[in-house]
């Protein structure tokens, strides 16, 4: 009996640990490069082309610069949590944000390919629909622009 009172604890520890570090190889490296292209508590638009050159953020598989590259102004904790209680699933892997969050969008303006890219960044409130895997965010998908009164 005492054996089994201690195996329920070890387990329910075992479950949180997991969790906590969680991911497999793979989602741990898609979370990383989701989070190296598009979490940014401190962005503001103009600093896209420092902050796209120093984070490497380049089109997927080349050299070539990137068309258009998102940065949410929030910590990954809070963008983490849209693939739980923060977030509405609608369809496939994607959840959409409950909140809308502050967001530069970066747009290409030069250069073909890295580190010669220049890009131009425009500030915005949007809600933010993302791809979760396993309860990580893994890729910024699309936004929709929030209208004040």
């Amino acid at each position: 009996m005492r054996m089994q009172s201690l195996l329920l604890p070890l387990l329910l520890l075992a479950a949180v640990v997991q969790r906590a570090q969680g991911q497999t190889p793979e989602v741990k490296e898609r979370y990383n490069k989701f989070v190296k292209q598009h979490i940014n508590g401190n962005m503001n638009e103009y600093i896209c082309d420092r902050e796209i050159s120093t984070r490497k953020i380049t089109q997927t598989g080349s050299n070539d610069c990137k068309e258009t590259n998102t940065f949410i102004q929030a910590s990954s904790q809070l963008v983490t949590r849209i693939c739980g209680d923060a977030g509405t699933h609608y369809r496939d892997n994607l959840f959409k944000s409950n909140q809308p969050f502050p967001i530069i969008t970066c747009k290409h303006t030069g250069g073909l390919r890295h580190p010669k890219c220049t890009y131009r960044g425009k500030k915005s409130t949007r809600y933010i629909a993302i791809a979760c895997e396993g309860g990580w965010p893994v890729h910024y998908d699309d936004d929709d622009l929030v209208i004040f009164p």
